[in-house]
């Protein structure tokens, strides 16, 4: 079974990183931490969440470099269910130099499956499929990786609560949970070696997360600055994401998703690679 709702495509919560049996950390020279059943219980909640069905919206990707300078990327995105798998396509609409590039994800439940990944470029003419060893890589100059934008299986993951079990953001209680690797493969495949989440107790969501990264002492932090119900779903329609060295800042990725609409009727013919080739 696949871990919480968060691929940034499905609107809920961009990233995966927070991912009843004893296991070891994958950390080189850590001592074995077992998992924590209130805290995987908590987990299960919020893999439960609802997170709507048949989706579109427009998205606005900004991009900033440590030296504050900015590119600004719009797309189009797709999202569908299929059975407990989940379907996602999305498209650039600008700049022209990545107008109708396309990247296609089948997200699968089965933990025996690897999920689907192609990312198709016009300049190319060429469809390239995302391999597990490639998913811990930079999403098209952002601060995504490929990983971040399937599920993950929570069997992957022993839970803890870090520290403080909860406290308070924005006069709303949340758990404070670590989630870490049970092998060397997971961390290789996501590129993240450790991540604490912040969960709010009233409705399962994710407003922050922070995540270190398995390589070169790089931190990301994620923050929903903006939830809204829509439809009666919680969807995070604004987010921020820093990626640090140390104290410093390195690069910067801004989210907006507006005209987010569910139970749109969408076929499956559209979360295909010809569908992805045609472009919008």
């Amino acid at each position: 079974m696949k871990s919480f709702k968060n691929s940034f495509l499905s609107l809920t919560v961009i990233f995966a990183f927070i991912l009843s049996c004893p296991a070891v950390s994958a950390e080189k020279g850590k001592k074995a931490v077992k998992d924590d059943p209130e805290a995987r219980a908590i987990m299960e909640k919020v893999d439960a969440r609802d997170d709507g069905d048949n989706m579109t919206a427009d998205m606005e990707m900004i991009l900033i470099d440590k030296h504050g300078k900015k590119r600004i990327r719009r797309l189009y995105t797709f999202g569908k269910d299929k059975g407990k798998d989940e379907l996602s396509l999305l498209f650039f609409l600008h700049p022209p130099d990545v107008k109708n590039t396309g990247f296609l994800t089948h997200d699968f439940d089965d933990s025996e499956k690897d999920d689907d990944q192609f990312l198709f470029l016009p300049a190319l003419h060429k469809t390239k499929r995302i391999a597990s060893s490639d998913k811990s890589g930079s999403f098209m100059g952002s601060d995504l990786n490929y990983s971040d934008m399937t599920d993950r299986d929570l069997e992957d993951y022993d839970y803890t609560f870090y520290k403080k079990k909860e406290m308070v953001i924005d006069d709303v209680k949340v758990w404070v949970i670590q989630s870490l690797p049970r092998t060397k493969k997971v961390i290789k495949e996501t590129g993240y070696k450790k991540t604490i989440a912040f969960i709010r107790q009233d409705n399962y969501v994710v407003i922050r997360s922070k995540s270190y990264e398995d390589h070169g002492g790089y931190v990301k932090y994620l923050t929903v600055k903006k939830l809204e119900q829509i439809d009666g779903i919680w969807t995070a329609t604004h987010m921020y994401v820093k990626r640090n060295k140390g104290k410093h800042k390195v690069h910067e990725t801004i989210l907006k998703f507006s005209n987010i609409k569910y139970n749109q009727k969408l076929d499956y013919d559209i979360f295909t690679i010809r569908r992805l080739e045609k472009g919008m």
